[in-house]
C-alpha cells in the first residue's frame, strides 16, 4: 500500500502542494486528476524520490519508503525520455539494467514485455522510427520491465488512438490483476472514470475530493436531468427556479436540481416550451464532478 501523508512542497514562494494525503491499495487503479499546474507531477516525483517533499511522508507497506522500495516502482513520465537512435529492445534492456537487473534477466524481461504491449515485431527498430503512439507504448514497457509493485504513470494515454488506448488499458488491468498498484494522471476524465477503482481530485496543491467515483458523487449530492425538446430549443431552461444549467449540448440541456427542487416541475416547464423528445435523470460524470469541485 502507498500512503501519502500531508505532503507539502514549496518552490521558493510557490506552494506546489499543500497538505496532500492519498492512499493507493495493491491491485487497485487510482486516478489522479487536476488542472494543469495543480501539483500532480510534483506529487509523482515525490513518490519516486526525484523531488524531496518540504513536509510530509511517503509510506510504502506501512513504513517510510526507501530507495530499495522505489526500485520496485515503475515510472512513466509525461515527457518522453527515450533515446531515439536505440532500438526498442536495447532501450528497455538499458532501463532494466539501470534498475539493477542482470543482463540476462533484463534481455528476457524486455523481450517479454515488448510482446505484451504489442511491439515484439518491432523490437529491433530504432525508437525514432516508431510512431508517437508506439513510442508511448515503448515508454510504458520501460516502466513495466522490472515487474513493479507500484506503477506511477503521468498522462500515459496522451497521443494514443482509441485502439492504442484500449490496448494500454488492457495491460494496466492485467497488471492490477497480479496485485500491482497503479496511480495515473490523465485529462481524459471519461477514461479515468472507466478504469479507476478510486480517484483523487486536486486543485492548487490540495485534495478537493477523493474516493470511489460513486462516493465522490454521493459527497457532492448533485442530481442531474438531461432534457431535449424536439425543436432543439434550450432557452426555456435558462432561468428555471430550483435548477442550475450545467450545459447546453447539441439541443440537450443538462440541469442540476438544487435542494428541494422537483423534477416533475422541470418536466412541466419543458412541456410548456414544446414537445419533449427525451427526459432522463442521471448521475453526474467525473467530468461534471471535476468542473464542480475545482470551480469552488
Amino acid at each position: 500500500m502507498l500512503q501519502l501523508l500531508a505532503l507539502s512542497k514549496r518552490f521558493g514562494d510557490v506552494v506546489a502542494l499543500d497538505g496532500l494525503s492519498m492512499t493507493v491499495g495493491p491491485g487497485r487503479i487510482h486516478g489522479f486528476v487536476g488542472r494543469n499546474g495543480a501539483g500532480k507531477t510534483t506529487t509523482m516525483r515525490i513518490i519516486l524520490g526525484l523531488v524531496a517533499a518540504s513536509t510530509g511522508e511517503v509510506r510504502w507497506k506501512d513504513r517510510l519508503a526507501t530507495t530499495a522500495d522505489r526500485r520496485r516502482f515503475g515510472y512513466m513520465p509525461e515527457e518522453r525520455g527515450l533515446y531515439p537512435k536505440m532500438t526498442a529492445l536495447d532501450q528497455i534492456v538499458y532501463f532494466a539494467r539501470l534498475s539493477g537487473m542482470t543482463a540476462g534477466d533484463a534481455a528476457r524481461s524486455a523481450a517479454a514485455i515488448l510482446d505484451v504491449i504489442g511491439l515484439g515485431g518491432r523490437r529491433d527498430e530504432p525508437v525514432e522510427h516508431l510512431s508517437l503512439g508506439n513510442q508511448q507504448r515503448c515508454q510504458l514497457a520501460a516502466a513495466l520491465v522490472t515487474s513493479p509493485e507500484l506503477l506511477v504513470l503521468d498522462e500515459p494515454f496522451s497521443g494514443l488512438d482509441p485502439v492504442g488506448v484500449d490496448a494500454l488499458a488492457g495491460v494496466l488491468v492485467d497488471q492490477v490483476g497480479g496485485g500491482t498498484a497503479v496511480v495515473f494522471s490523465s485529462h481524459q476524465l471519461d477514461l479515468v472514470e472507466r478504469l479507476s477503482d478510486e480517484v483523487t481530485i486536486i486543485d492548487q496543491g490540495h485534495v478537493v475530493a477523493t474516493g470511489t467515483v460513486s462516493a465522490v458523487r454521493a459527497s457532492r449530492g448533485a442530481d442531474l436531468l438531461t432534457v431535449a425538446l424536439e425543436d432543439g430549443s434550450t432557452a426555456w431552461a435558462d432561468h428555471l427556479p430550483g435548477t442550475r444549467v450545467v450545459r447546453h449540448d447539441g439541443g440537450e440541456t443538462v440541469l442540476e436540481l438544487l435542494a428541494g427542487a422537483d423534477d416533475q416541475a422541470v418536466l412541466d416547464a419543458a412541456r410548456r416550451a414544446g414537445r419533449v423528445r427525451s427526459f432522463r435523470r442521471e448521475a453526474p460524470s467525473l467530468t461534471e464532478l471535476f468542473r464542480e469541485v475545482v470551480s469552488q
